[in-house]
């Protein structure tokens, strides 16, 4: 059983990363990403991390955990030659996390690092092509980066082995048990070498009690490290609770976001259908809205994150698939739409601004479903997060934009004009009238003078449109009447009553 040591807290370490025994080509990474010195929770944890301890990282978002991971693994596999020399499938270290959005982002950012080192990245996830990440991962990887589904996927089907794996990596370990992955979590690490062979990293924004058992269950002589563990949430961050009612939330958060003016912002929702009708009455006021949910297709959801971080749109609106690890620059705005229910989460939403020594603001909406959580929330975080009621002029619904105006009026203008087509001619070459579907259905019976006068309209069968004035008699009614024999030629007919008695 391995030992974990009390928290550092309250560091004030100051470090460069020329000040670390590391190795040229990881060097020249950080050059390349314009780092140059530590952050509290790297300022701890690389100068024991490189040597092969075991660390358990626990710091607040957008400190920096990413790099401080990727740099140490960087720096053992570099330091150490590969155990097993032939041409496996056996990844030398494996970073489990809990969403693909985060995954993806270890992968980039290992890109930028690990640029001079020669080792080769892949990262695994669902919802890309299935074959060709199969096809990258049997031919070897030094470092492999995956969510717990599609990893299990790949080992059950033997694509690659963990038997000689030297260094584990969880990123968000607290998310592992919010997701019920920690199942898929337990049966991977016991498919690696023992405890006692291997380095294990676990680093999270939290570190709950259960996240310590897995510490104490498959790590060795485990040395923690929770920077500031007392605030919870960024400093930089500039929190307000607003009290509304439900029907209110929307006006209240289209003023604040006109007043506010951001140049970057996320909206967070509970819930899926929520996400929509929020990012549609966004769009109606003029933003640039982008939408971030989990039954989004996954190159949509690629797509929208590069546009949200290129500048292409302004607001993002998400559930808490975006609220962990995502980093994304110059976010200066977070709105919880809904407050959530889960404390954890809103230290992760509001942690996706200020990042990096930045500052931002976190606005949430209290109304009377969600006000509940504020409690627990409080509770969590240490303090008391400022609250207010709006103001009139905040909850008074907003006019749209007078460019959005003048474009939805021309969008219904263009859709109501019908272009017309070509013009029917008949035998002689003059233009002849187009009849339409409904002049047979008319409404209107019309006199040898040319008078009209209404008549009882017909019933109206599905799908058909009501007839309309001025339209002639039914056709099928005329050749009903004049398949009509007279009284005449009745009685001349053979074998009637009438003609037998005459």
């Amino acid at each position: 059983m391995s030992s974990v040591e009390p928290a550092v807290k309250n560091s004030s370490v100051t470090l460069a990363f020329s000040e670390l025994e590391l190795p040229d080509p990881v060097r020249r990474g950080i050059e390349d990403a314009g780092f140059t010195w530590c952050t509290p929770i790297q300022s701890e944890t690389l100068p024991t991390a490189i040597t092969g301890r075991d660390i358990a990282g626990q710091a607040q978002t957008g400190t920096g955990k990413t790099a401080a991971f990727l740099i140490a693994v960087f720096t053992l596999l570099l330091n150490k030659p590969r155990r097993h020399e032939g041409k496996g499938s056996c990844p030398r270290a494996l970073i489990i996390a809990p969403t693909r959005e985060l995954a993806m982002q270890i992968y980039e950012e290992g890109l930028l690092l690990g640029k001079h080192t020669g080792l080769v990245l892949h990262a695994v996830y669902g919802g890309v092509d299935y074959i060709r990440q199969l096809d990258r991962l049997a031919a070897g990887v030094d470092v492999l980066i995956g969510t717990p589904g599609r990893l299990i996927d790949y080992f059950k089907q033997k694509v690659f082995t963990l038997r000689d794996t030297e260094v584990l990596v969880v990123d968000e370990a607290d998310r592992m048990f919010d997701m019920g992955f920690v199942d898929d979590l337990r049966y991977l690490v016991t498919k690696m070498p023992p405890s006692t062979e291997r380095v294990s990293f676990m680093y999270s924004a939290t570190l709950s009690y259960r996240v310590l058992e897995l510490a104490y269950e498959y790590m060795h002589d485990v040395h923690r490290v929770a920077i500031d563990e007392e605030q919870v949430t960024a400093e930089r961050v500039e929190q307000l609770v607003y009290h509304v009612g439900v029907d209110e939330k929307l006006p209240v958060m289209l003023n604040v976001l006109a007043q506010e003016n951001p140049a970057r912002a996320l909206v967070f929702v509970n819930t899926r259908r929520g996400v929509h009708f929020v990012a549609e009455r966004l769009e109606r006021f003029g933003y640039p809205v982008g939408v971030l949910v989990g039954d989004v297709d996954q190159k949509k959801r690629i797509r929208t994150l590069r546009d949200f971080k290129d500048g292409k749109i302004s607001i993002l609106v998400a559930t808490d698939v975006a609220s962990r690890g995502l980093h994304i620059e110059a976010v200066t705005h977070v709105f919880n739409y809904d407050l959530p229910q889960d404390p954890e989460d809103y230290v992760h939403r509001i942690g996706r601004t200020a990042r990096a020594g930045a500052s931002g603001k976190a606005f949430s909406l209290a109304c009377e479903h969600h006000v509940y959580s504020l409690e627990a929330i409080e509770e969590f975080v240490g303090i008391s997060i400022p609250h207010a009621f709006p103001a009139a002029e905040l909850v008074r619904m907003p006019r749209p934009p007078a460019r959005v105006v003048r474009e939805a009026v021309r969008e219904d203008t263009e859709s109501a004009e019908t272009p017309p087509g070509p013009a029917r001619t008949g035998d002689d070459g003059a233009p002849r009238k187009r009849r339409s579907r409904s002049r047979r259905k008319g409404s209107v019976e019309r006199t040898e003078e040319g008078a009209s006068h209404s008549a009882p309209a017909p019933a109206v069968v599905s799908g058909e449109q009501p007839a309309e004035a001025g339209d002639a008699p039914p056709k099928k009614k005329r050749r009903r009447r004049r398949r009509r024999r007279s009284s005449a030629e009745v009685d001349a007919a053979p074998g009637s009553e009438r003609g037998e008695s005459s």
